[in-house]
């Protein structure tokens, strides 16, 4: 581990114990008018904390900690970003009250508890940074530079959990300010994902004037080429491929301090966390703070026949399929590095580490953006702007790397595209990538057989919509 892995983290595990009751009341921000009492004694709480800077930058540590919450990146974005995909299914879906095989059968329900925490814990989580950024705008720093920095590293976490949201379920609440009673929002209804979108863009481009480029010093951190990558894949989704373009060439210069490993090995492993193409992760840690700091995704997305060591009860809920597993050809080095299979057939991502002590506190870091991703984004990008030579440029670079030499294949604008794709399944497996990759081309019918629109968006949990009748299910969902 890091030390500045280390230094955050261990800030973190203090900052639990004074944020509980914020969390807490948090929780209760979109969720139950029963826990409204706890907001008087919350307020008094804050008021003896965020006084300084030591203080605040306590709180920014424990915002960075909320991402790792199981509806975030420890098991929801994983989960809703792969199983519902061609390439990973759910082993055992009757399971954990069949929450993972819901998503694989696109039977989802709002009683869903993956679903609930997916919701929850993101908002639980915006409400922690707008508490930041709320509460710093009177808290003078030493440096104004380091202020600024902070202040930019809230916003793009701000974003990208919005992003997130936007993507699962449509239209959203929208806060973006400091909730002090949670009363406030009833009534209020959910926004239009244009004007979610509109925030997430303001944010981001706030983000990329006040963050600093990647350093050794600030590792682990949201840094520019981290806001710029965001906006990228924001603009991609959107289909604002020149708007994209911007954004993402930036994080290919030289300047940002980011770039593509040479060794396809050296991407993942635990001992070399936040190198140059990690361009930024949900930094988890296996056997620390008495088992909390790790993420349960070992336990949760692996056969449950893989035994390694002392390591079982592997649950199975996000196998990849033996179809999958054949498409990489024996000179594919990611054949055996990013995928493994077992004797039974069963393939997995290899991409997650096995745990230290417990097999549900694995150590590996949830990456989030990375530059192979950029290199593809921009493939892309550039062919759907009629631009094959800077195509193939890009996507060659991923190719090469993984040894199956440079794209030989027919020049077409479809056929350059499907090759894209296939190395964007291939290169970025079990990161999260797959089924917004499907949806934001609208590929599902084709793909999947899946003709049922309203099936692209998860429903609103069903705790919400009883609690604030504002909050319209979506369309496909019953009550």
């Amino acid at each position: 581990m890091s030390i500045e892995k280390l230094i955050i983290r261990t800030e973190f595990i203090e900052m639990k114990k004074i944020i509980y009751i914020f969390l807490i009341g948090s929780a209760t921000m979109l969720s139950c008018t029963k826990e409204l009492k706890i907001y008087p004694e919350t307020e008094k709480v804050a008021q003896r904390f965020y006084r300084n800077e030591k203080e605040i930058e306590e709180a920014i540590n424990a915002t960075y900690g909320s991402l790792q919450f199981k509806g975030i990146y420890n098991l929801g974005m994983l989960a809703i970003g792969e199983i519902p995909g061609e390439d990973a299914y759910d082993e055992t879906p009757a399971n954990d009250n069949g929450e993972y095989g819901m998503l694989d059968n696109f039977t989802n329900i709002p009683q869903s508890g993956l679903i609930e925490a997916v919701w929850r814990d993101h908002y639980m989580a915006i409400q922690n940074a707008n508490i930041v950024l709320n509460r710093i705008k009177d808290i003078s720093f030493n440096k104004e530079e380091l202020k600024s920095n902070r202040i930019g590293e809230m916003k793009f976490i701000r974003a990208l959990l919005y992003f997130n949201l936007v993507r699962c379920f449509g239209d959203v609440p929208l806060v973006v300010d400091e909730i002090k009673d949670p009363q406030e929002l009833f009534g209020q209804g959910r926004t239009e994902k244009a004007k979610v979108y509109d925030q997430i863009k303001t944010d981001l481009k706030e983000a990329i004037a006040l963050l600093p480029t990647r350093t050794e010093s600030n590792k682990g951190r949201a840094t520019k080429s981290a806001a710029q990558t965001l906006m990228g894949k924001v603009e991609v989704t959107l289909g604002n491929f020149q708007n994209a373009k911007t954004f993402l060439d930036e994080v290919i210069s030289p300047a940002s301090g980011q770039g593509l490993l040479d060794d396809i090995t050296q991407v993942f492993p635990v001992a070399n966390e936040l190198n140059k193409e990690i361009i930024f992760a949900v930094q988890f840690a296996s056997g620390v703070n008495s088992n909390s700091e790790g993420t349960d995704a070992y336990r949760m997305f692996n056969p449950t026949g893989r035994v390694e060591g002392k390591m079982t009860g592997t649950k199975g809920h996000g196998v990849l399929s033996s179809k999958f597993y054949g498409l990489f050809t024996d000179q594919d080095k990611r054949k055996g590095s990013y995928v493994k299979s077992l004797v039974s057939g069963l393939a997995y991502s290899n991409k997650i580490a096995v745990p230290v002590t417990v097999v549900e506190d694995a150590g590996s870091d949830f990456v989030v953006l990375r530059y192979a991703d950029v290199l593809l984004m921009l493939a892309e990008i550039e062919n759907e702007l009629g631009s094959t030579t800077s195509a193939l440029k890009y996507l060659d670079q991923i190719r090469m790397r993984a040894g199956i030499g440079p794209y030989k294949g027919a020049l077409t604008k479809q056929d350059i595209f499907e090759e894209i794709d296939m190395q964007r399944r291939k290169e970025l497996v079990f990161e999260g990538h797959r089924w917004f990759d499907i949806i934001r081309r609208g590929r599902a019918a084709l793909l999947l057989g899946l003709t049922d629109n309203n099936k692209l968006l998860l429903p609103i949990p069903a705790s919400q919509t009883a609690t604030d009748q504002s909050i319209l299910q979506n369309p496909g969902y019953t009550k």
